[in-house]
C-alpha cells in the first residue's frame, strides 16, 4: 500500500490526554475500558468485553484468517493499602514493579467503600527540620515510604471511620506535561500512549478507508502489568500479535524517543524472525525512522499470551520511553511513526498462508537462510590425511 497515511497528531494527543485522566491501576480498569470501547465503538468497529473487561475489537477484512492482532494494555502501575498504620497513615504495597524511590512525592488517590481520598506519599523520615541528614540516608523501598491521608486521620481508628480498609487501591496521579516542541512527560505513558497509539491509528483507517486483506483485532488487555496481559484476549483466527508498548531510552540500549523502536528480544526470548523481518522492511518501504533494541529485563502482552498456549507469532513495536516506570518522557515522533507502521502492517498482503490454518503440513512453511545441509556436512566431514 503506497497511499500516505495521515495519522491526526491532535487526535492522538487528545485520546492520550483523556486516557491519562482516567486512573487505572490494575485491578481497578473498569472505567478506562467503558472510555476505550466507546471509542472504538465511535470509530465504526464491533466490540467485545472479555468477563473482567479486556476488549477485543474486530476490523473486517477481506477474509477472516489469518487475522491479525495488535495489542497495548489499559492497565498501570499503581498500589495498594497493605496496613492500617498506628500513626493514621498507610502503608502500601506496589501494584506492578516499580521502585519506591519514584513514588515518594506522588500525589495520590485511594478507593475506600466510603469514598475517594487524597494523599501523599512519603518517605517515614519526611521532615528535614526534624531529621536533619537521616532524611538523606534512610533506605528506599516499599517499607520505607507511607501514604499521609489528606483528611483526620490521627490514628488506625481514624482511618477505619474513614472506610479506608486493606486492599484499598491506590492510584498515583499523572502530573501530565504536554509541550510544545512534541515532549510528552507524565507517569502511565506505559502503556496509555500505546493505547493512543492504537486508536489514532484505527481513526486513520476509518478516515482514509483502508481496506486490509484480512481482519484485524484491536486488543486492549488489562492485566499486562502483573504479568498475564493477553493471556485470555486473543481468538483462533489471529495468527500474528504485534504489541504496542514502551521501550527503554538508556545507557546500553537502542530505543529512541524518535521514530519506530523494534524489540527483537525481550526476557522471555527472541519474537518471531518473519514478523520482525515484514515489520523492519515495512519502515523502509514508506520511510519510517526505525532502530532495533533487546531487552533483557522486560516482557508485553506478547510473552503472556505464547505463555498461555496461544500458537501465534509476536512481535513488539515500542516508543522510546525515558525514565520507565517512573517519571516517563517520549515524543510525538514516535507515537506517530508507530501509528503510521501498524496501518501499513495491517493493510500490508499475508506473506505466510499456511498461516491460515493452525495445523497443516510442510507445503508451505516459512524458510530461513542457512548454508544447505550437504555443504554442513562436508564441513563437519573430518580432513583426509
Amino acid at each position: 500500500m503506497h497511499t500516505p497515511i495521515d495519522i491526526d497528531p491532535d487526535y492522538l494527543r487528545s485520546r492520550l490526554k483523556a486516557l491519562l485522566a482516567i486512573p487505572s491501576p490494575t485491578g481497578f480498569t473498569d472505567e478506562a475500558v467503558r472510555h476505550t470501547a466507546r471509542e472504538l465503538e465511535r470509530l465504526g468497529l464491533e466490540v467485545k468485553l472479555t468477563r473482567r473487561g479486556a476488549i477485543r475489537a474486530r476490523r473486517p477484512g477481506a477474509a477472516d484468517r489469518p487475522a491479525r492482532g495488535i495489542v497495548s494494555h489499559l492497565d498501570t502501575l499503581g498500589a495498594q493499602v497493605k496496613a492500617l498504620k498506628d500513626n493514621g497513615r498507610l502503608e502500601l504495597v506496589s501494584i506492578g514493579h516499580w521502585s519506591a524511590r519514584f513514588a515518594e512525592g506522588a500525589r495520590a488517590s485511594i478507593f475506600s467503600t466510603k469514598g475517594i481520598y487524597r494523599g501523599s506519599i512519603l518517605p517515614l523520615k519526611a521532615s528535614g527540620h526534624t531529621f536533619n541528614d537521616e532524611v538523606d540516608t534512610q533506605p528506599t523501598g516499599w517499607r520505607h515510604i507511607e501514604m499521609r491521608i489528606d483528611a483526620l486521620a490521627r490514628d488506625r481508628k481514624d482511618i477505619v471511620q474513614l472506610g479506608i480498609d486493606i486492599g484499598d487501591i491506590v492510584a498515583i496521579d499523572p502530573q501530565p506535561e504536554f509541550l510544545d516542541n512534541g515532549f510528552i512527560v507524565s507517569r502511565h505513558l506505559d502503556d496509555k500512549a500505546g493505547v493512543a497509539i492504537m486508536l489514532a491509528a484505527l481513526e486513520a483507517m476509518q478516515r482514509q478507508e483502508i481496506e486490509t486483506p484480512v481482519d484485524t483485532y484491536w486488543l486492549f488487555t488489562i492485566g499486562e502489568e502483573v504479568g498475564v496481559g493477553a493471556s485470555a484476549a486473543l481468538v483462533p483466527e489471529i495468527a500474528s500479535l504485534v504489541a504496542i508498548d514502551n521501550g527503554t531510552t538508556a545507557p546500553g540500549q537502542a530505543s529512541d524517543e524518535f521514530g519506530v523502536t523494534l524489540a527483537m528480544a525481550d526476557q522471555t526470548g527472541p519474537f518471531d524472525y518473519h514478523l520482525s523481518k515484514k515489520l523492519f522492511e515495512l519502515c523502509g518501504e514508506h520511510g519510517i525512522r526505525v532502530q532495533k533494541d533487546v531487552f533483557r529485563y522486560y516482557r508485553s502482552d506478547a510473552a503472556s499470551a505464547v505463555e498461555a498456549g496461544h500458537d501465534v507469532r509476536t512481535a513488539l513495536l515500542a516508543f522510546g520511553v525515558d525514565a520507565s516506570h517512573g517519571y516517563e518522557r517520549i515524543h510525538l515522533h514516535a507515537l506517530i511513526s508507530v501509528a503510521k507502521l501498524v496501518v501499513h502492517y495491517a493493510a500490508s498482503e499475508v506473506q505466510i498462508e499456511r498461516d491460515s490454518e493452525e495445523v497443516s503440513g510442510l507445503r508451505g512453511f516459512t524458510r530461513q537462510k542457512v548454508a544447505p545441509a550437504e555443504q554442513v556436512l562436508r564441513a563437519n566431514e573430518p580432513d583426509e590425511p
